[in-house]
C-alpha cells in the first residue's frame, strides 16, 4: 500500500526532466485532514510570511517569491537538469544498508518520492531496497500497518546499560558486557556530512538509529561514552572500550561550535537565513547549540575526570550560564522541556566539580521545587514550548519526576523532603511487574511540532534516577534511609 506514493510508470532512470516536477496525488477524502483548518481549505492561507526586517533571510525570501517563478518560465534551462542530477546522486549516495535514508522515516519516504519523480522505476535495486527495508520498519497490528518514526537502539542501550549499573548491576554481568560489546561495535569510523565543517577530523561517533552512518550525533555519542565508563568486557578484550571511548572523545571535542556549547549532529549550522526557504516549512534545517546537548558532553568529561581548567570548558561552562532562563531553569531541545534541561545541566555541573551551593544553582534549585506536584511527582506539558505559563506544569511522569531527581541529587538535595516526595511517588506507581505507566509524550524531536514518546523512558530513567538516590542515601544518615533500603 505503501508503493502507491511512487508513480506508477515504469520510466527509466536516465530520464530527468529538464522542467519543474510538479508531482501531485489527490489525498482521499478519508485521509484529509480538514478539521485542523478552522477556516476550511479556502480560507486557509497556506503561504509562508515574510521574514522581518532587511537581512539575508529576507532576500532568501524575496529571491525564491519573485525570482524562482521568472526563472521556471524559461524554455531552455540546463542548469536545471544539471541541478536534479547532482540531487538525485546525493540521494543514492546517501542511502544506508538497510534501505533507509538516515535512519529514520521522513527522508527515506520523501527519498523514494523524489526518486520516483525523476524517473526511477519501483523495481529498481534502489527502490526496491528502500521498500523492502520500509517494510521491516512498519508495525503491522491487525490489518493495519504503521511507520514510527524512528527507532533509538543506540539511545536506549546506552541508558539502560547506565541504570542497570547505577542500581547494582555488576559490570560482570552477561547483559552488561553483551549492551557493552553492541556498542563498541556500533561506533561510526566512516565519513559523514559532517566532515564538511570540520574536514580533518576523524569519525568516532554514535548514531541514534540503527542505521545512519552518515549522521553520528554528539547527545548519542556523550552519553554513550557514560555508559561505557561504566561497562567493561573482559581482559583481552577492554582495551576496544577504551579505543572507542578515546576516538569519541576527541571527535566531540573537534565539534564544539564558537558559541562554546554543542549541537545535535553539526558544527556552527545556524544560519537562520536557510528557514526562509519554502521547502523549510516542517521541522528544522539549522542545528544551533543547546543546553542539554551542551551538559551531556560536560558531565561526560567531568566522570571523566576533567574539570573547566581548559579554554574549549571553560567556553561551554559559559555558555550553559548564559543559557539559564531567568527564572533559574534551562530550556529542554530533545526532552519536554524544562524539568529535562535542568535534569541534564545540574548533573553535568556536579560532574565537572562546581559548588553547588552558588546562587544561579540555587534559583535552578526553587524553579524544581515550586513545580513539584501535589502527588509528589513532576510532569511538563509539550504545550510549555508555545505557552510560558505551561513551563514546569502538567501531570506527573514517571521519566519527568526521575530526571527532577537526578537534577536534585546532584546539589546535595538527597535527604530534601521533596527529592523523598519524588522517590516515594515513583515507588507508589510502579506497576507489579516492574514498570511504570506513562501516557503522555515527553521526548521531543523539533519543539512544538514534532514529539516523541520513547516507550523506554518510563522505565529506563526511574531506575538510573532510584539507584542513584539509593547510593547517596547508603552513605549517608538521614531519615531516608528505610526509604532507600526498600529501593
Amino acid at each position: 500500500m505503501y508503493r502507491a506514493v511512487c508513480c506508477s510508470r515504469e520510466r527509466s532512470s536516465s530520464v530527468i526532466s529538464s522542467s519543474p516536477l510538479d508531482a501531485v496525488a489527490a489525498v482521499p477524502k478519508e485521509y484529509s485532514i480538514d478539521e485542523l483548518l478552522p477556516d476550511g481549505r479556502a480560507g486557509t492561507d497556506y503561504s509562508l510570511p515574510s521574514p522581518g526586517g532587511i537581512n539575508l533571510a529576507k532576500l532568501f525570501w524575496w529571491a525564491e517569491k519573485k525570482l524562482l517563478p521568472l526563472y521556471n518560465r524559461l524554455p531552455v534551462n540546463p542548469a536545471r537538469k544539471w541541478a536534479q542530477r547532482k540531487s538525485v546522486q546525493w540521494i543514492l549516495d546517501h542511502q544506508e544498508a538497510d534501505g533507509s535514508w538516515g535512519g529514520i522515516q521522513p527522508p527515506w519516504v520523501y527519498s523514494l518520492m523524489a526518486l520516483s519523480v525523476c524517473g526511477f522505476p519501483n523495481a529498481h535495486p534502489v527502490m526496491q531496497r528502500g521498500f523492502d527495508g520500509l517494510e521491516a520498519f512498519g508495525i503491522q497490528k491487525g490489518d493495519h500497518w504503521t511507520v514510527q518514526g524512528c527507532i533509538s537502539p543506540v539511545w536506549d542501550t546506552c541508558l539502560i546499560l547506565q541504570a542497570l549499573t547505577e542500581s547494582g548491576t555488576s559490570t560482570d554481568d552477561k547483559s552488561v558486557a553483551s549492551a557493552t560489546r553492541w556498542l563498541v561495535n556500533k561506533q561510526i569510523l566512516t565519513a559523514g556530512d559532517w566532515q564538511v565543517q570540520v574536514p580533518h577530523a576523524q569519525p568516532g561517533g554514535w548514531a541514534f538509529e540503527f542505521q545512519n552512518d552518515r549522521y553520528p550525533d554528539i547527545d548519542d555519542t556523550a552519553e554513550v561514552v557514560l555508559a561505557l565508563r561504566q561497562g567493561r568486557l573482559p581482559d583481552e578484550e577492554d582495551h576496544l572500550r577504551e579505543q572507542a571511548i578515546e576516538r569519541a572523545v576527541a571527535w566531540i571535542s573537534e565539534m564544539q561550535n564558537r558559541d562554546g556549547g554543542w549541537a545535535s549532529f553539526d558544527k556552527n549550522n545556524h544560519h537562520t537565513y536557510l528557514t526562509a526557504l519554502a521547502f523549510s516549512d516542517f521541522g528544522e534545517v539549522v542545528d544551533p547549540s543547546s543546553a542539554d546537548v551542551t551538559a551531556h558532553v560536560l558531565e561526560m568529561y567531568g566522570r571523566l575526570g576533567q574539570r573547566t581548567d581548559n579554554r574549549a570548558l571553560q567556553d561551554a561552562y559559559r555558555y550553559l550560564r548564559a543559557e539559564q532562563e531567568d527564572d533559574g531553569s534551562w530550556f529542554g531541545r530533545w526532552g519536554v522541556n524544562y524539568v529535562y534541561g535542568l535534569g541534564a545541566v545540574l548533573p553535568a555541573l556536579e560532574a565537572l566539580g562546581e559548588d553547588m551551593k552558588q546562587a544561579y544553582v540555587r534559583r535552578a534549585v526553587e524553579w524544581l521545587l515550586a513545580h513539584q506536584n501535589e502527588d509528589g511527582g513532576w510532569g511538563e506539558s509539550c504545550a510549555s514550548y508555545v505557552d510560558a505559563s505551561k513551563r514546569g506544569v502538567g501531570p506527573s511522569t514517571a521519566s519527568q519526576t526521575a530526571w527532577a531527581i537526578l537534577a536534585l541529587l546532584s546539589t546535595d538535595c538527597a535527604d530534601h523532603p521533596a527529592t523523598h516526595c519524588g522517590v516515594e511517588y515513583l515507588l507508589r506507581t510502579q506497576q507489579p511487574d516492574g514498570q511504570w505507566d506513562q501516557p503522555y509524550f515527553t521526548g521531543t524531536g523539533f519543539p512544538a511540532g514534532f514529539m516523541i514518546n520513547y516507550h523506554l523512558y518510563r522505565n529506563t530513567w526511574p531506575l538510573l534516577a532510584l539507584g542513584r538516590y539509593r547510593n547517596q542515601m547508603r552513605q549517608a544518615d538521614g531519615n531516608a534511609i528505610q526509604i532507600a533500603t526498600s529501593i
